[in-house]
């Protein structure tokens, strides 16, 4: 039996793999933790990302899901003015 094809089939799979740890280790460049204040509730959430404005926007759309109802007071909570921003990283 050739065995050739195995090795070749392992370690284009190996290959893969350390790309995807490489690139998924090198997205979270920026790690942020803000927390929203939204009609009397607070809620504070991480975010890592590549750029300190997508950490920031994702940190912040995260914290108001849990404490808005609804697509416009989504919108509302996300637009206004973070209680606390934290630069973790």
């Amino acid at each position: 039996m050739n065995k050739k094809p195995v090795w070749i089939g392992i370690a284009f799979v190996l290959v893969v793999l350390g790309v995807i740890v490489y690139s998924t280790m090198g997205l979270a460049q920026n790690e942020v933790e803000v927390c929203m204040t939204f009609k009397g509730q607070t809620s504070c959430r991480k975010a890592s990302a590549s750029t300190k404005e997508y950490a920031l926007r994702s940190a912040t759309e995260n914290a108001c899901a849990e404490i808005a109802s609804g697509v416009t007071e989504t919108i509302a909570c996300g637009q206004s003015t973070p209680a606390s921003v934290k630069w973790l990283k």
